[in-house]
């Protein structure tokens, strides 16, 4: 891992500033791989629950998160769980078929399909909506909304730059 800059004393750079900060840049990240091997087992279990695979009841929240009442785009869905296009046409035609999604033609162009949950889908969202909750209660319960919401300002911001690194490194800069 690459030195964090960090405030100069004198004019010349404190090591052990330097050394406390790639340290506690190491356990964030090791952090966030925790958290997110245990939310793909929770993602997987709500998956069982339903009867369909991790990447469908992703796809089933994302389409949920983002349908303000006319339907979303696949697009959408795809850019929001940074996944490929052409992976949520393919899973949400399967989603179709089982009765958990709508798709039709968007009013404003015919190219595109906006995507719904059933009323299938929501009831058995519904269903699982206490477990959800004690879930949340369990994983959240330290922290109130004030502190919840500061956090997730703080990861926005390091989401942001993380994809900026990643960019970056993929063309060389760092």
């Amino acid at each position: 891992m690459r030195a964090i800059a960090t405030p100069r004393v004198g004019g010349k750079t404190n090591m052990a500033d330097t050394e406390q900060l790639n340290r506690a840049a190491t356990d964030f990240i090791w952090n966030i791989v925790e958290i997110h091997s245990q939310l793909e087992e929770i993602h997987k279990s709500w998956a069982q629950m339903l009867g369909i695979t991790e990447p469908q009841w992703l796809i089933l929240m994302a389409v949920d998160e983002l349908d303000k009442g006319r339907g979303v785009s696949g697009t959408a869905v795809a850019n929001k769980l940074r996944i490929h296009p052409a992976f949520v046409t393919n899973q949400t035609k399967k989603l179709e078929k089982m009765e958990l999604l709508t798709r039709v033609t968007s009013p404003d162009d015919a190219r595109f399909l906006q995507m719904s949950l059933t009323q299938k889908a929501r009831a058995e969202i519904r269903n699982l909506s206490i477990r959800r909750q004690a879930l949340h209660s369990t994983m959240f319960g330290a922290l109130d909304e004030e502190s919840l919401q500061y956090l997730n300002r703080r990861l926005t911001s390091i989401a942001k730059n993380s994809r900026l690194a990643s960019q970056k490194l993929s063309i060389g800069i760092l």
